[in-house]
């Protein structure tokens, strides 16, 4: 498949970068600043300027079959960013796979109360942004992954997916491992099995 991964050069995106090519995929890297995307050579990555917040720059995406995101607010970025992504991938008509977190909007209670306390601690004044631009992506047909805390660690071999809805509320905190997500959006990429809806990757 022809995949492109939008924010490439974030530790999310750039995990998602190497397996997509491990899996044998043509990769095409959408990020703001093109210099900051490390590839080992010789893997062939197409890499394209994508800067959400100026739409009338953000490359045309009528060549790939699906585009996963994995961006996210970064330190500096202003309000609105996250929403911007949304919006662009929503405006290319392009099958998406949207990265989101578990414990925001429809989500806000599924985590648990302790871990519905620490999103608001830590996270809180991005919650509404982030259930926004939710929303903007279920609306445009993606099926929208509610990841919990992401940590660093090896590929689970108990990994799943499930709808939100079958979701039991767990006691403590989930986590989930970056080579663990990243798998799973993989995997909803390649086969779209979810379809339009909010996913829990869970390992």
């Amino acid at each position: 498949m022809r995949i492109a991964i939008l924010g490439a050069s974030g530790r999310t995106g750039g995990t998602l970068v190497d397996q997509a090519l491990e899996r044998g995929h043509e990769v095409v890297a959408l990020v703001r600043t093109p210099t900051k995307v490390t590839v080992p050579a010789p893997r062939p990555v197409e890499i394209r300027r994508a800067d959400v917040t100026v739409p009338s720059g953000f490359p045309a995406l009528g060549d790939v079959d699906v585009v996963v995101s994995a961006i996210g607010i970064g330190k500096g970025d202003g309000p609105g960013a996250l929403v911007a992504g949304a919006r662009r991938l929503a405006a290319a008509n392009v099958r998406t796979v949207w990265l989101g977190a578990l414990g925001s909007g429809v989500s806000s209670r599924s985590g648990g109360l302790i871990y519905a306390g620490v999103m608001r601690m830590f996270v809180g004044s991005e919650l509404a942004e982030k259930a926004e631009a939710d929303e903007i992506a279920l609306a445009a047909g993606a099926t929208v992954f509610h990841a919990p805390d992401v940590t660093d660690g090896p590929l689970s071999s108990t990994r799943s997916v499930v709808p939100l809805t079958d979701l039991r509320r767990p006691l403590l905190p989930p986590r989930i491992t970056r080579t663990t997500l990243a798998s799973l959006l993989l995997d909803e990429a390649e086969t779209g099995r979810h379809g339009n809806g909010i996913v829990v990757p869970l390992a």
